[in-house]
């Protein structure tokens, strides 16, 4: 395996802080790196040490001779240009039109974007694409991506995960990224660096392996962090009973450590919290009926009817520009609808979390915790009373920060405030939109726990599938045709019926008989072969129940054998495979259930 690049004793400090402390590591030939930590530990200031675009105070960066590094910065710098100019230069089409590959990235990327356009008319989210396919058509041996995600839907993170998985698979050359999204660390990654306190740790495998790899170093080091008190009380406890002194090292924790994770309840009792939200709110809380929402020409909503009851959650996807915002400000009230009606129960207080975060620049001179005592001092939270100084720390403001003022808090500091200030507000309904921008993935950890106690109906537009998948118990999309979409398959049933939506956009018409006017053309389906989709039908759901139990033990084996990197790993790329059969085996079902009626 190739050495492409490395740091030797790196030391950087910027003012009063040491970012990287005499930090060593290397890259080689295949590995796909996902770089984690809290905000403003220094993941972006260790990508540009590693790229050269800044030098270190101590130590040095090796690169293997002639090794070609491409780095996407958080900003997209473009200034101005056409977007082909951006992406391929000076080089004439014929050089570059007759690639698969670069072919690919264009229709990944750009499929709305005007390639003579000026990239100075463009959107922040077409300018990040265009960024981005400016990297991937080039060949560089190395990829260093400063949160990739940032602007992308949910399909678009699909598409630029396999396009990297596929990418790297010939383990020729390697990946560094930052992200906050934990579905693409599993989907891309096989080692995690997690950059803190000047140092950064190592871990094999993805999103999932890091964490059990960190909770397990975290009890054999008997960790004192507040997050992990309920677990370390667990550990102490079993260890005073007295371990048998037969046991080896490596396996004395592997029972234990089962036993904590079967025992571990669900992250929320549905019940209690419906029963809550049900007495707080009633039996009446949203109801869009008949809702069209026109702006123009557009017509965003068409004839909706959506019923939102006491305790839902829904997650909301869709294209860029379908009306998950807008759709949102009618929660609200913040938009009246062109026809059609939003009703609102009597008891509903509705939060609402925007994208933008300049509402907090009046508050500037004020420190977090003032910002958080001035809309209340205490809250309930998971029937337990905490004052605004516990509920920050517990939202990930150590005691120093909670005294910093707003002006000087970073982007995701100030995300967590504009959070809090929701939640201390006591809403009965919760609306969230993009709620994980900014954020680093131990603060999501924290705030989907905080949610996850919250009695009270949510509703969430994001791309993060980790976190529409763990928070919320039910998927609504909005496909770009003025309809609003239930989705009993969660995310991956979205990106199915877009693939198919422009597949078939794609596929020219087939020659068939004229219709009668009026009429709609019809496929015809025998008897025959609708009793053979119902027989495939039977065998995908079979095949499905026995990948849930077979990924459901590699799981267990993969918390048991946490300290063993190469076994993870295995188990890992296991996971994976099991993960692309069900992929296909989701479409054929979608496909058997077109024909089976």
């Amino acid at each position: 395996m190739a050495h492409l690049l490395g740091a030797d004793r790196v030391t950087l400090t910027l003012g009063t802080r040491t970012l990287l402390d005499g930090v060593s590591l290397g890259l080689d030939d295949g590995q796909l790196i996902g770089v984690v930590g809290p905000n403003g530990a220094g993941k972006s200031t260790l990508l540009r040490v590693l790229s050269g675009q800044q030098s270190p105070d101590d130590g040095r960066v090796t690169r293997s001779g002639g090794t070609r590094v491409a780095v996407l910065d958080q900003r997209d710098e473009l200034g101005s240009g056409t977007v082909l100019a951006h992406i391929h230069g000076t080089a004439e089409q014929y050089e570059w039109a007759a690639d698969p590959g670069i072919r690919a990235v264009h229709d990944g990327l750009l499929p709305d974007v005007d390639m003579t356009a000026d990239v100075s008319t463009l959107s922040g989210g077409q300018r990040r694409r265009v960024a981005l396919a400016a990297l991937l058509v080039r060949d560089d041996e190395v990829l260093v991506l400063d949160e990739p995600t940032n602007h992308l839907d949910v399909e678009g993170v699909a598409w630029l995960a396999e396009h990297l998985s596929q990418r790297f698979a010939r383990g020729s050359g390697a990946l560094v990224v930052v992200t906050h999204d934990r579905w693409f660390l599993d989907a891309v990654c096989t080692r995690t660096w997690e950059v803190h306190d000047g140092v950064v740790d190592q871990y094999e495998g993805g999103y999932a392996a890091y964490v059990l790899a960190r909770a397990e170093r975290a009890r054999t080091a008997a960790s004192t962090e507040e997050k992990r008190q309920n677990l370390l009380r667990k550990e102490l406890a079993w260890l005073r009973r007295g371990a048998p002194a037969r046991t080896s090292k490596p396996k004395f924790r592997i029972d234990a450590a089962n036993a904590l994770i079967e025992n571990e309840p669900p992250p929320r009792d549905r019940m209690e919290l419906s029963r809550m939200a049900t007495a707080r709110l009633g039996k009446d809380v949203l109801d869009i009926e008949d809702v069209t929402l026109r702006f123009g020409e557009r017509t965003l909503l068409d004839d909706v009817t959506w019923r939102i009851g006491p305790g839902d959650r829904f997650g909301l996807v869709g294209v860029n520009g379908a009306g998950k915002t807008s759709l949102l400000r009618l929660l609200s009230g913040r938009l009246e609808p062109t026809t059609g009606r939003v009703k609102r129960g009597k008891t509903v207080q509705v939060a609402e979390l925007r994208q933008d975060v300049e509402d907090l620049d009046e508050l500037g001179a004020l420190t977090v915790v003032q910002v958080v005592e001035s809309e209340k001092r205490s809250v309930v939270v998971g029937g337990k009373e905490l004052t605004a100084a516990q509920l920050v720390e517990r939202l990930g403001f150590p005691r120093d920060r909670a005294r910093t003022p707003v002006r000087d808090l970073s982007g995701g500091e100030r995300r967590r405030l504009q959070l809090l200030r929701l939640l201390v507000g006591e809403p009965n309904v919760l609306l969230l939109d993009e709620p994980t921008n900014d954020l680093d993935t131990d603060t999501l950890a924290a705030l989907e726990d905080l949610l996850d106690s919250w009695p009270g109906t949510l509703i969430v537009v994001s791309h993060d599938r980790y976190l529409l998948e763990r928070v919320c118990d039910r998927q609504m999309a909005l496909l770009g045709d003025g309809a609003l979409r239930d989705l009993p398959g969660g995310v991956e049933q979205y990106l199915e019926l877009r693939h198919a939506a422009l597949a078939g956009a794609s596929r020219p018409a087939a020659t068939t008989a004229p219709a009668a006017a009026g009429a709609t053309p019809t496929v015809e389906v025998s008897a025959a072969d609708q009793r053979a989709a119902r027989k495939e039908i039977g065998r995908i759901e079979r095949r499905l129940s026995k990948i849930a139990e077979l990924e459901a033990r590699l799981h267990d084996k993969m918390a048991a054998q946490a300290t063993d990197h190469v076994a993870v790993a295995e188990l890992d790329a296991e996971l994976r495979a099991l993960a692309d059969e069900k992929d296909e085996l989701e479409a054929a079902w979608l496909e058997a259930a077109e024909i089976a009626g």
